[in-house]
């Protein structure tokens, strides 16, 4: 498709994106938008520098690959470095949503009429306590192709779509944030779901006019699957990114394959492959989508890799490459990470706790040696039954000792396809899951 110039690695990445959005706020159209966009990112390497150009106009493709090349040094060994040997040179065609699901056929209509009859069903005025509603619908076709001097072809397209009704609840001045977002990769999917959402509602609706605050302190904590998604996504996945190792020796040190790294019911894994919001058949880099056990069985088995990464750290690829979009370059990031499931009953992790807390689910989280998590609905746990809904600010906690202290794990594995991640100015789309999970200790403020 292209001409390649000789002794230079060459790569060229074509996105063409459709994107739309609906949304309302008690009862006013806030935004009604559509955006198409098509672009390319061409770069050359020789060895010593990458030389990159991004353009709009795909006519121009073949004069950009030839202008780098005028700058680049030749290198007659370029294919033996040993990050370009790490490079994809696979010809595949994975076009899976052009066909009778085709978001973009959906019409400004249908879109409307579907955030309508949710706003219908799922918001009820007559809650004195609902100060605000925000409801609406959003979607993104991506069409994206990967051509390299290895020899690559690859084209392969990806679609999303959401509703979401959101809430605003005011009680002696507190405010709580309840509703429910779901994505799926059809319309149709979309449909149907208002009892989920309204049973969402309800149950923040009762946490806002009934939480009290909780006694700060130690507690054995069980974790539904929303907030273990947090947990395994944040604490560690982020440190199975393996360009964070490679200018720390310390951290290559600690991280050591072979080495256990919490209790034996504990396995995550990482998998491009599984048809979840994260799912990546071939990544940036032309390599083809992987699944990497990173712990199994509280050992550590694996970690996330570019070209790069896998490279200086003599490991296996294993098509981790993504890009937020053509305007960005490649690094490492995860897919669909989750917690594999347990052989455990959700309901006797609650049933053996004397005194805990039940965390049901969490605004946000971050990682590193410690971590930590802000809920925004947790239960108090007494005698093996749940209590009062209780207000904590904030549950925190040594991200190996937490794995260790994780006593027992459910067999209810979700995988959560809400999931955005930002690193180093770049936000991409992911899946985060885990099932329930008990951890003997746990700080809640």
């Amino acid at each position: 498709m292209y001409i390649f110039p000789e002794n230079l690695f060459t790569e060229v990445r074509i996105e063409k994106s459709e994107c739309v959005g609906y949304w309302v706020r008690n009862g006013e159209v806030e935004s009604n938008n559509q955006l198409s966009v098509i672009g390319a990112m061409i770069r050359v390497f020789d060895g010593d520098m990458w030389y990159t150009s991004v353009t709009n106009d795909l006519t121009q493709i073949q004069a950009q690959i030839n202008n780098l090349a005028a700058l680049a040094g030749k290198n007659q060994d370029i294919y033996n470095h040993p990050v370009i040997r790490n490079f994809g040179s696979h010809k595949a065609s994975v076009i899976k949503y052009d066909g009778e699901n085709d978001i973009r056929k959906i019409t400004r209509e249908q879109r409307e009429k579907l955030v309508g009859d949710y706003v219908s069903a799922c918001v009820d005025s007559s809650i004195k306590e609902m100060k605000s509603y925000q409801a609406g619908y959003s979607s993104s076709y991506i069409l994206k192709e990967y051509y390299s001097s290895k020899g690559a072809e690859i084209k392969q397209d990806m679609q999303r779509c959401s509703v979401m009704v959101g809430y605003e609840f005011t009680v002696d001045g507190v405010t709580t944030y309840a509703g429910k977002n779901i994505r799926k990769f059809s319309f149709e999917e979309l449909k149907n779901r208002e009892q989920e959402i309204r049973a969402e509602r309800d149950r923040y609706l009762d946490y806002a006019r009934n939480a009290v605050d909780v006694e700060p302190g130690d507690y054995t904590c069980v974790l539904a699957p929303f907030v273990t998604a947090m947990f395994t996504h944040e604490s560690f996945g982020h440190k199975s990114e393996s360009d964070y190792m490679l200018n720390d020796r310390m951290l290559q040190e600690e991280w050591v394959m072979g080495k256990k790294v919490g209790n034996e019911k504990v396995s995550i894994c990482d998998s491009g492959r599984i048809n979840h919001n994260g799912y990546t058949p071939y990544d940036d880099e032309g390599n083809e989508a992987g699944e990497t056990w990173l712990i199994r069985d509280g050992v550590l088995t694996g970690r996330l890799h570019d070209s790069k990464s896998a490279s200086v750290l003599k490991e296996e690829i294993t098509g981790n490459s993504r890009a937020q979009s053509y305007l960005t370059e490649p690094m490492v990031r995860m897919t669909n990470t989750y917690m594999e499931k347990g052989s455990d009953d959700p309901e006797k992790l609650i049933s053996e706790v004397r005194d805990g807390i039940y965390v049901y689910g969490v605004n946000y989280g971050t990682g590193s040696s410690t971590f930590t998590m802000q809920p925004n609905l947790c239960y108090r746990i007494r005698d093996g039954r749940l209590c009062e809904p209780v207000r904590a600010n904030v549950i925190t906690g040594s991200v190996f000792r937490t794995l260790f202290a994780i006593d027992a794990v459910g067999n209810d594995l979700e995988i959560f396809d809400t999931y955005t991640c930002g690193k180093n100015g770049q936000i991409v789309e992911v899946s985060a899951g885990g099932p329930t999970i008990r951890v003997k200790q746990l700080t809640v403020n």
